[in-house]
């Protein structure tokens, strides 16, 4: 047997422990996200629902816009957005535009009996045309909806739901709170068009951010714990051809 260099490590261990580092990877399962029970802020970009990049106290919408708020129990990687899509015609259409003034269609969902933190049934989502200076802010908009619970910028509650918590961590969050969303329909304002409100296709059908994310992980696991298999079988083919060629 050859002597080892001082200094210099194996690499039959330097192997190894790779092997046992990609292997730990597949067998380690990926942590949990918290979830909590929120107000989500939305905007209709395209005809679908987007999440606000900034929050309803810095946003300042034009006049012509969409915005949307869905009370759900959700973490960072999975979104619950209105569960229908109404556009700003069949909600200002029949609202005349006024000097110093702006219109902004609102859909406020208030969530399924699963979203809420005893299972009560919520208010039925509402749809509306919130004509607002044009200064105002998306918390303005919302208040056309009802009163708001407000904490540090966060929307808590919007006419009085939920009547207590604000963003509350939920520990356990139950299978009907997981379960794909159900499309609805929000009646538009009676006097803002004949047009019937549209109805949106449950976006939560989509992969989630987690799950594309848990299956990268493993591939990468998988072609490592492979790469790593077949270098240890090079290196043990030639270990056994220079043993066989050396005089015993």
């Amino acid at each position: 047997m050859s002597p080892v260099r001082p200094g210099r490590t194996p690499l039959r261990v330097v192997l190894s422990l790779l092997l046992a580092g990609a292997f730990a990877a597949l067998t380690i399962a990926p942590a949990q996200a918290a979830s909590y029970r929120f107000w989500g802020f939305y905007q209709l970009s395209n005809g679908a629902w987007a999440f606000a990049q900034k929050g309803s106290d810095q946003t300042v919408p034009a006049d012509g816009s969409v915005e949307g708020w869905r009370f759900a129990v959700g973490d960072e990687q999975s979104t619950r957005f209105p569960r229908a899509v109404l556009t700003f015609d069949q909600l200002c259409g029949a609202t005349p535009a006024a000097a110093g003034q702006k219109r902004v269609g609102l859909v406020v969902d208030y969530g399924r009996p699963a979203d809420s933190a005893d299972t009560t049934t919520p208010p039925a989502p509402t749809a509306l045309c919130a004509s607002v200076p044009t200064d105002a802010t998306s918390t303005d908009v919302l208040a056309k909806a009802g009163a708001l619970r407000t904490e540090k910028g966060l929307v808590c509650a919007v006419s009085g739901y939920p009547a207590t918590d604000c963003g509350g961590e939920v520990k356990e969050v139950s299978a009907e709170a997981k379960a794909a969303d159900a499309p609805v329909t929000i009646a538009a304002p009676a006097d803002a068009t004949k047009t019937p409100a549209a109805v949106a296709t449950p976006i939560s059908a989509q992969p989630t951010a987690e799950a594309t994310s848990t299956s990268a992980s493993t591939v990468t696991a998988y072609v490592v714990a492979a790469l790593a298999v077949l270098a240890l079988i090079g290196y043990l083919v030639v270990r056994s051809r220079r043993g066989a060629g050396t005089p015993s």
